[in-house]
């Protein structure tokens, strides 16, 4: 995913703040699902049943910052699994521009339903394995 960078990403020293990289790999996220041919709506619509209030939550992360990126860059978010277990499933993120690897987070989301961990619905798991 491709995201420009634009005055308001950024702080008073004209880089990107650094809390904006969290947002900018939640979009990553949502449209890796996406990507997998899951929309968001539908997904809710199709586990309502099996998981009434579900969501995916973020339970960890470690993020490294290696460069900082700049008003006007565009930048690729790029979301690859590594993981796949029965109710989380561990990702690893990364802001790139062009060649140089700005920000690298590998995040733990867990899938919940009614405050609990619950199983990732089977067509989900198996296409985020895939």
């Amino acid at each position: 995913m491709r995201i420009r960078i634009y005055y308001e990403d950024t702080d008073f020293s004209k880089l990107v703040y650094h809390a904006n990289y969290l947002r900018f790999m939640e979009r990553g996220r949502t449209n890796y699902l996406r990507l997998l041919g899951t929309d968001h709506r539908a997904l809710f619509e199709e586990t309502r049943s099996e998981a009434p209030g579900f969501a995916f939550v973020v339970r960890s992360m470690t993020i490294d910052f290696f460069k900082p990126a700049f008003m006007d860059d565009v930048l690729e978010i790029i979301t690859t699994p590594i993981e796949v277990k029965g109710a989380s499933i561990t990702l690893l993120q990364q802001c790139r521009r062009g060649d140089d690897l700005l920000v690298e987070a590998r995040v733990r989301v867990a899938f919940v339903s009614g405050g609990k961990a619950q199983r990732i619905p089977k067509p989900l798991r198996l296409a985020m394995g895939a």
